[in-house]
């Protein structure tokens, strides 16, 4: 089976490790890419027909079109979202996924930071009444934990 993973990261997170760096380190978006290419390319033999896609953006609307996209190729076993401020604000980014739970695309839903230690707008998440699984607090092995995760149910 080929199937492709997507990790999809929200607003701000294309300045991951040069921005806020006591509250998301020092790793970079290119750094998250990197360890995930290489813990999937050392995986069992069985994962070999995995692909991983990385998407960021700053604009909810690109991200809405490209869930879409996700949507209508029909190659998606999991997705990986780190949707950064959306996911405490955005309707339309939650019902745009609707049409993934539908479809039996696994949604995972990843927080760098621990948001129940944070401010209390971070405690609500719209994505996480839909999604698989949440992972909040790990730093960014909690992108390596989802992808984990979702081999699993390759």
């Amino acid at each position: 089976m080929n199937a492709t993973i997507h990790v999809i990261h929200g607003p701000n997170l294309n300045l991951l490790g040069k921005r806020e760096i006591n509250i998301y380190g020092k790793e970079t978006l290119q750094d998250i890419e990197i360890k995930l290419n290489t813990l999937l390319s050392d995986s069992q033999p069985s994962d070999k027909n995995l692909s991983l896609k990385f998407f960021q953006s700053n604009h909810e609307g690109e991200i809405i079109d490209y869930i879409h996209k996700i949507f209508l190729n029909k190659d998606a076993l999991g997705v990986i979202a780190n949707l950064g401020a959306y996911s405490h604000t955005s309707i339309a980014i939650y019902d745009a996924f609707l049409c993934l739970v539908e479809a039996n695309v696994t949604l995972v839903e990843v927080h760098i930071s621990n948001i129940y230690k944070r401010e209390t707008f971070r405690h609500h998440s719209y994505i996480s009444k839909i999604a698989n699984a949440v992972i909040t607090g790990l730093g960014t092995y909690g992108y390596e934990a989802a992808l984990n995760y979702i081999k699993t149910l390759a």
